[in-house]
């Protein structure tokens, strides 16, 4: 049998007080109850923690050397229990979040804004991380939640989806295609193509495209980065086809963006989480958060 946070707060309250009237007004308990949790005590700690020295209760030796020991394992409880309830009531805690780029420049700063001004206690930790990365931090546990394009191998994750999103072309000003409203991918094609990486999915996605349209793409250029694709166009270096989460940043460069059609690429972007087990109450928060700021 083993002793119980109420046995313990008992035996502290009497060991103070010496008086089982007092002890009992402290802890607003009956003296019956008091007396029976210390009873219950000493027989889980084999033997008398008190004596009696005419109306004071006294403690015995092994009581003096309990209360000690019982004292440290209430402040190390309360500390915990509050430290926990903290938790819960966002007064402290992590958000670890892993994103792909193109929604970590365009769509979640005002998204954790808006969760710090409701949470400035909650310290949130970031991974700026590719697709196939953002699905291995949450796999792994580095991230608690992951926003990403829907992965073709969800890999055991549950995926919410948020929005859904269509490639556009991406030109620099005075190209022989801005005078264009839209464009097809086939357009493209004859001019020189910054892409991303071989093994992206946007990589796989556009040689997709380019495919479907009878076309080959002349690659010129690969790039890790969206933003560094944006940065090369600009250089007029040459043209290229992203998510159109990326048109604001695009057009923050000085590009023409344009629909892009014959195919057009349609990609879901969502929240990625683990399919069993609890969020954390600041990923919970978090989730509220992108449900009140998003369409």
């Amino acid at each position: 049998m083993s002793a119980t946070i109420k046995q313990l707060r008992a035996f502290v309250a009497v060991a103070r007080n010496r008086s089982l009237a007092q002890a009992s007004a402290q802890l607003h308990t009956s003296q019956p109850a008091l007396s029976v949790a210390i009873r219950n005590l000493e027989e889980t700690t084999g033997g008398p923690l008190f004596s009696r020295d005419g109306r004071q209760l006294m403690l015995t030796p092994e009581g003096r050397d309990f209360l000690v020991r019982a004292e440290q394992l209430l402040h190390s409880w309360d500390q915990s229990l509050d430290a926990i309830q903290q938790r819960f009531r966002l007064e402290r805690g992590q958000l670890l979040l892993a994103v792909i780029p193109a929604f970590t420049s365009n769509r979640l700063p005002d998204l954790l804004a808006h969760f710090h001004r409701e949470n400035p206690k909650i310290n949130i930790v970031l991974e700026d991380i590719v697709m196939e990365g953002v699905v291995r931090s949450v796999q792994e546990g580095r991230a608690e939640l992951g926003i990403s394009f829907r992965p073709e191998d969800l890999g055991g994750l549950a995926f919410i989806p948020l929005e859904r999103d269509r490639f556009i072309a991406v030109i620099p000003p005075e190209h022989p295609l801005s005078g264009k409203s839209a464009l097809h991918w086939r357009d493209l094609a004859a001019y020189p193509f910054i892409s991303m990486n071989r093994g992206s999915a946007v990589r796989r996605w556009t040689e997709q495209a380019f495919a479907q349209s009878g076309k080959v793409a002349r690659y010129l250029c690969e790039a890790n980065q969206l933003s560094t694709i944006g940065r090369l166009i600009r250089a007029r270096m040459g043209v290229s086809a992203v998510p159109s989460l990326c048109e604001t940043q695009m057009q923050e460069y000085g590009l023409h963006c344009l629909p892009l059609s014959a195919p057009v690429v349609y990609q879901e972007v969502g929240i990625l989480l683990k399919s069993r087990g609890t969020l954390s109450a600041a990923a919970s928060a978090f989730l509220q958060t992108i449900d009140r700021n998003t369409e």
